[in-house]
C-alpha cells in the first residue's frame, strides 16, 4: 500500500490594495530622498555664493567735483606794522622824564622823553674851550706866516723860515677845524637829550622809567620806547611753491582775524621774497591791509584767503583716494561691473583734505580709501550694497539635515 501524500497547499494570491501601497511608500521616500538631496545642495550653493559675496572687499566710493572757474587757497597769515621803530638813547645819562606811555598816538618830531646828561654837558663845555684855544692858535699862526711871506722880498728872512711859519699855520687850522668837529660832535650827543618820534604812529612799548641810568647803546641795549605806524599793517604769509606762478602783484585777497568773527577784510599782494625758503618750503608773500580804523593789531593771526585761477579741465578729490606706489600715483576706479581698474593721474594743486588731479570725469566712481591689497581687476563689494544671505543659515541646514 503506498503512501498517502499530503494535500496540495494554494498561495493565497496578495491583495491589490497592498501591493499598490507599498509602491506608493517607495515613491514617497525616494521623493523624500530626492527633496532633501537638493535642498542641501541647494543650501550649500547658497552658503558658497554667501562666502564668496563676503570675501570681496568692501569700499566705498565718491565722484570728482567739477572745477569752477577760482579756487582759494586758505593760508594762515601774520600781521605787522607798516613801519616800527625801536628808540634807543644816543647819549648817556639819567631818564629825566617820559612824556608818553603805551598807547598813545604820536606826531614826528613829538617829544617822548628826555634824559639829562651832566657827563656831555662837561665834555661840551671843554670841547668849546678847545675850540677857542685852538681858533687863537690858528689866528696867531695865520697873521704870523702873513708878515713873514712879506719879509721874505726884502731878504729879510730865509725861504725855509717862511716854508715853516706857512706850514704851522696850516696845522694850527686844522687843530681849529678839529676842535670845531669835536664841539659839533658833542652838541649833538646833547641834543639827543630829546627822545623824539621818527614818524607819526603809536607807541606800543615804553621800557624806562624816571630816575633810571641810560646809556648810549646804538642798538645794543634795551629800547626805550618802540612807535609803531599802524594806519596800515603789513601781512606775511608763505605760499606753498607749486602755487607761486599763481601769484601776481596787486592781486586782492580777503582776510579774517580770530576777534572779528564773520568779518572780512581786504588786502592786496606788494610783493613776494622772489625765493624759496628751504625751512618752510614756500615763498614769503607780503600783502598790505588798510588800518585806518585802527581795528586790526600788529603781531596778530590772520586767516589769509587767496583767489587763484582754477582749471577746467580737472576735477577735486579727497586726497585720501590717492594711491602711492613704486609705479606712481593711482586712483582706483570702479567699473560698472564693480570692478577695479587703476588709474593714474597728476596732482595739479593740493589743497590739503582735497586735490586737484587731471584726467578724471565726474561721472567717474573712485573708491574712497582703497585696501592696500587692492589691484587692478579686482572685484569689491560698495558698501551700501551688503552681500545678499542665503535662505538657510548653516545652522539652520544643520538641524534639518539632523531632523
Amino acid at each position: 500500500m503506498s503512501p498517502t501524500k499530503p494535500p496540495a497547499t494554494t498561495a493565497r494570491p496578495v491583495p491589490r490594495s497592498l501591493r499598490t501601497s507599498g509602491i506608493v511608500i517607495a515613491v514617497v521616500l525616494v521623493a523624500i530622498v530626492a527633496i532633501g538631496l537638493t535642498q542641501r545642495a541647494r543650501s550649500s550653493s547658497q552658503l558658497r555664493d554667501w562666502t564668496d559675496a563676503n570675501a570681496l572687499p568692501v569700499v566705498a566710493t565718491v565722484q570728482p567735483q567739477a572745477l569752477g572757474e577760482s579756487d582759494a587757497l586758505q593760508l594762515p597769515g601774520r600781521l605787522e606794522a607798516y613801519a616800527s621803530a625801536p628808540i634807543y638813547a644816543r647819549t648817556s645819562g639819567y631818564l629825566k622824564d617820559w612824556k608818553v606811555d603805551i598807547g598813545a598816538h604820536v606826531k614826528a618830531g613829538q617829544l617822548l622823553a628826555e634824559i639829562e646828561t651832566p657827563d656831555v654837558d662837561q665834555q661840551l663845555a671843554q670841547a668849546r674851550a678847545d675850540f677857542a684855544k685852538a681858533k687863537a692858535d690858528a689866528d696867531l699862526a695865520r697873521s704870523t706866516a702873513t708878515r713873514w711871506q712879506a719879509m721874505l722880498g726884502s731878504d729879510a728872512v730865509s725861504k725855509q723860515e717862511v716854508d715853516e711859519k706857512v706850514g704851522d699855520a696850516a696845522a694850527k687850522q686844522a687843530a681849529e677845524a678839529a676842535a670845531r668837529a669835536n664841539v659839533d660832535r658833542l652838541a649833538a650827543t646833547q641834543g639827543f637829550q630829546r627822545i623824539v618820534a621818527p614818524f607819526d604812529g603809536v607807541v606800543t612799548s615804553r621800557s624806562t622809567d624816571v630816575g633810571a641810568l641810560i646809556s648810549a647803546g646804538g642798538g645794543s641795549g634795551p629800547e626805550l620806547f618802540t612807535v609803531a605806524d599802524t594806519h596800515k599793517l603789513r601781512v606775511y604769509v608763505q605760499v606753498p611753491q607749486s602755487y607761486i606762478a599763481s601769484i601776481r602783484i596787486g592781486q586782492t585777497a580777503t582776510m579774517t582775524v580770530p576777534e572779528y568773527p564773520g568779518r572780512e577784510f581786504s588786502a592786496k599782494i606788494e610783493s613776494t621774497a622772489q625765493a624759496i625758503s628751504a625751512a618752510s618750503g614756500g615763498t614769503l608773500v607780503q600783502l598790505a591791509v588798510d588800518n585806518t580804523d585802527g581795528d586790526l593789531l600788529p603781531g596778530g593771526y590772520a586767516d589769509v584767503s587767496l583767489a587763484l585761477p582754477g582749471d577746467a579741465k580737472g576735477a577735486s578729490v579727497p586726497a585720501s583716494c590717492l594711491i602711492f606706489d613704486g609705479s606712481g600715483m593711482h586712483v582706483a576706479l570702479l567699473g560698472a561691473d564693480n570692478k577695479v581698474k587703476m588709474t593714474p593721474v597728476d596732482i595739479t594743486r593740493d589743497l590739503g583734505k582735497t586735490v586737484e588731479v587731471a584726467g578724471l570725469q565726474s561721472s567717474n566712481r573712485i573708491i574712497d580709501s582703497p585696501p592696500d591689497s587692492l589691484r587692478d581687476g579686482d572685484a569689491v563689494r560698495l558698501a551700501d550694497k551688503p552681500a545678499v544671505a542665503p535662505n538657510a543659515a548653516p545652522g539652520k541646514s544643520d538641524a534639518n539635515r539632523k531632523a
